[in-house]
């Protein structure tokens, strides 16, 4: 995730960044330049424009008309990818909220120095690593801490990775109830942050594996192209060759704002605008490890 000052406008305006849409669409730009320039040159010189009966004249009609619903379609498209991406960012933090209050309760639970102490202050930032893999598609056992050699060798068998990390912290909860260092008041206390896990990372994967339907993305890809493949015809008798940069800046407005879109409708992965995931496992390490001291 980028970090940036929303002030600093200069730096927005005449800085490309790694993750500006220019650099992804550039090739698309001299595509369509060149197109545009091709029909420019064949209607300027080729076809003879009379004032009152040439209908391609009157073209331009059909982008008006077609120019509202066209930014119907990606602000509807751009929301929706929008409140994925906060949906996943707050379950995140409460992802943050439960490993803390966790932490926290075991931490005033257990006696003082008792071995179990150390094992939850490594084991619950271990659910956060496994799960942002786990959204990812990898799986890094360098970033587990406390783990045994044949578990690990168990976690790389393609099992559900933070459903066994979850199993492993609940049987260590019951394995001290039944031990009596945890009474069962305060097993009950400690059960909604135990559930919480799993629900936080039911509804990340329902965010991940519920992409925009294929029949609606594929529409607004062919809306868009054909949209700006006839601007020329229309708007090339009143302007002539300044239609083509017109053309190339009107295909970078809206195919931004889909490839936007695109990016931030999974923001789980490793692009420059998802989530910052690798910190926030990073920072429940940190902050349990503080509480559990």
């Amino acid at each position: 995730m980028i970090n940036y000052n929303p002030r600093d406008w200069f730096t927005f305006i005449f800085r490309i960044h790694k993750a500006d849409t220019v650099k992804k669409l550039f090739p698309m730009f001299i595509a369509i330049a060149i197109y545009s320039a091709v029909i420019a040159w064949l209607e300027l010189n080729f076809v003879r424009v009379q004032a009152e009966k040439d209908h391609l004249k009157n073209i331009s009609a059909m982008h008006g008309l077609l120019g509202f619903v066209i930014s119907m379609l990606l602000v509807f498209r751009t929301n929706t990818a929008y409140d994925r991406w906060w949906e996943g960012r707050r379950q995140w933090g409460l992802l943050v909220n439960s490993s803390r209050n966790l932490a926290m309760k075991l931490k005033a639970m257990l006696p003082t120095g008792h071995p179990a102490v150390a094992w939850f202050a490594t084991m619950i930032p271990n659910y956060a690593f496994t799960m942002k893999d786990h959204l990812r598609g990898e799986f890094h056992p360098d970033k587990l801490e406390n783990m045994p050699a044949e578990e690990l060798e168990r976690l790389g068998g393609g099992i559900h990775i933070p459903n066994r990390m979850a199993v492993l912290i609940m049987e260590k909860v019951n394995e001290l109830h039944r031990q009596q260092v945890i009474s069962g008041d305060q097993l009950i206390t400690i059960n909604s942050q135990l559930e919480s896990f799993t629900d936080i990372c039911g509804a990340c994967e329902r965010i991940k594996n519920t992409p925009i339907p294929f029949s609606y993305s594929v529409f607004l890809k062919k809306f868009i192209f054909f949209y700006v493949m006839t601007l020329p015809m229309g708007y090339v008798f009143g302007l002539g060759y300044l239609v083509v940069p017109m053309v190339v800046f009107i295909f970078y407005v809206l195919a931004s704002l889909e490839l936007i879109a695109e990016e931030i409708e999974d923001p789980f992965g490793k692009d420059a605008n998802d989530l910052p995931t690798e910190t926030i496992s990073a920072n429940i390490r940190r902050h349990v490890q503080e509480i559990m001291q």
